[in-house]
């Protein structure tokens, strides 16, 4: 039975019995009903069984950013918006069988960025602050090439791919942003993300990320490339973030390269070109110059860019139909960049449609072949606080009787750009607030800010562990608390590809220590 069952089985399980009236809780909540939902997830936790076979296809989440409150906080706010209370709800991956916590540290930061821990994630290596597929030997924003050549670190797309298999990769950021770019590339900075951004004494020695997911491999080798972009590869000039001096155009050297080895393909920009896409062996969609739009804030037609979950359907159809299996790699990349302008409602939109990203590959896969990852690659400074009623709007104030006429929002920042959103203007008198009243405050708006007590014109990220959690084969490796690296050989081991794979020789090796154990129990009392 595919995974989706069990989702929707306890899904039904645990809230059907919720109805809502202005978000208020109609059941009745008595010990009775604590105690069947208790009974009920024990009977479900018996049944789980190991998966021990190789996992034919891998799905690697990343919600970028996408700490445990935001986990939270976003499973309520997709139960709010589905006319519920919102804390009985559960997100798709919720309840995968295993569940683990990762450390996300970097070599050299208590807390860390994208690039290190991507590094981490996909090539099993922890790294530098900033540094993207390359080891700790490395100087941040420097490059030698002798230290640059022996520093490098292949990913799990490259041992796929060495293994015969399909890769693809999704992203609702810049193609060759922090987190994508750390599958496929090898810098000592993750902003060199075109040739414009490499300091001219560095760029003998290396390529820019763009030009690296073109022509070197596991880049150029991707059946499937979704995401944003096309300002790094040349296409256009529709955004500030970088400027190729070269005048290369990357999406017409990747067409004729494509033409060259006489493989099918096709480069994509809108929603409507990507459904179209059927048999093509090598697919590159690039909906926009920069990061992809916010879905709160996306046009929805052909003409306009697909969703995260539309990218997702599209890009596992067509790596599928691989004999030998798949590799793909999907970001929900602007949880982050939301969590980093204090847009709370932003933040949250965005992880819900990562979590139907999630729903949407577990309904088209199956978990006993398909091993499904779901996790983050660092924390943020968002906090859930105060003592709000149940089914209290998440995104509303956490003001009870017992604060005295204090208003304040259930989700803050512990720094960002809300606190000039939130601080008064002029002189301030001793007695007064320092703040604005939030109630007269327009708060409905996807760009309203949420409180920051500290400014920074980016809000930072948080250094807590992240939750992950894993269906399929060998999900259960993940059941812990290990270091952020340990999950690329997971995948390794899981995928019979990589560095790692002879360590899951489970499905003879298990036999063989169970026969061993009853033939040493044997031979004991035989003796005795």
């Amino acid at each position: 039975m595919r995974a989706i069952s069990l989702i929707v089985l306890c899904a039904v399980v645990f809230h059907s019995a919720v109805v809502s009236e202005k978000l208020q809780v109609v059941r009745v909540e008595d010990k009775n009903f604590w105690y069947e939902e208790g009974k009920a997830r024990i009977r479900n936790q018996k049944e789980k069984k190991r998966i021990i076979n190789r996992a034919k296809n891998v799905i690697v989440f990343i919600g970028d950013g996408m700490g445990l409150t935001t986990v939270t906080a976003s499973r309520i706010y997709q139960g709010q918006l589905n006319g519920e209370t919102g804390e009985e709800n559960y997100n798709s991956y919720d309840l995968f069988p295993d569940v683990g916590l990762v450390k996300t540290y970097n070599t050299d930061r208590q807390v860390p960025d994208s690039a290190g821990t991507a590094t981490a994630l996909f090539c099993g290596v922890k790294t530098k602050y900033s540094t993207i597929g390359v080891d700790d030997t490395v100087t941040t924003s420097e490059c030698d090439p002798e230290i640059y050549e022996g520093a490098k670190v292949d990913s799990i797309l490259k041992w796929a791919q060495d293994a015969g298999k399909l890769t693809g990769l999704v992203t609702t950021t810049r193609i060759t942003h922090a987190t994508p770019s750390a599958a496929y590339a090898h810098v000592m900075d993750r902003d060199w993300e075109c040739d414009g951004e490499i300091p001219e004494q560095y760029r003998g020695c290396l390529k820019d990320i763009a030009v690296q997911l073109v022509e070197d491999s596991p880049g150029k080798d991707l059946n499937v490339i979704f995401g944003g972009g096309r300002q790094q590869l040349g296409f256009g000039n529709g955004d500030s973030s970088c400027e190729r001096t070269d005048d290369r155009n990357l999406t017409t050297e990747w067409e004729q390269l494509r033409v060259e080895e006489g493989v099918s393909h096709r480069f994509v920009t809108t929603r409507g070109e990507m459904e179209e896409l059927q048999d093509e062996k090598k697919v590159l969609g690039l909906f926009s110059y920069g990061h992809m739009p916010y879905d709160l804030e996306r046009e929805t037609g052909p003409e306009g860019p697909p969703s995260l979950v539309n990218m997702t359907v599209k890009a596992i159809r067509l790596l599928q139909k691989a004999e030998n299996g798949f590799v793909l790699i999907v970001e929900g990349g602007r949880i982050d960049h939301a969590h980093h302008d204090n847009y709370a409602r932003l933040a949250l939109t965005e992880a819900v449609r990562f979590n139907e990203a999630v729903a949407a590959a577990v309904q088209l896969t199956d978990s006993d072949n398909t091993l499904i990852v779901v996790t983050a690659d660092h924390s943020h400074s968002l906090t859930m606080n105060g003592y709000p009623d149940r089914g209290n709007s998440i995104l509303d104030f956490a003001y009870d009787e017992s604060d005295e006429g204090l208003i304040y929002e259930t989700l803050t920042y512990a720094n960002g750009p809300g606190y000039n959103t939130h601080r008064k203007e002029g002189p301030i008198e001793a007695e007064e607030s320092l703040w604005k009243d939030v109630t007269q405050m327009n708060r409905n708006e996807p760009r309203y800010r949420h409180f920051a007590p500290i400014y920074k014109d980016l809000e930072t990220h948080g250094g807590e562990d992240v939750a992950i959690y894993a269906s399929g084969p060998f999900s259960h490796l993940f059941n812990g608390v290990f270091e952020q690296s340990y999950i690329a050989h997971v995948i390794s081991c899981a995928g019979n590809f990589g560095p790692s794979a002879d360590l899951c020789n489970s499905s003879i090796s298990v036999k063989s220590a169970s026969f061993l154990v009853m033939f040493m129990s044997f031979l004991v009392k035989t003796l005795i």
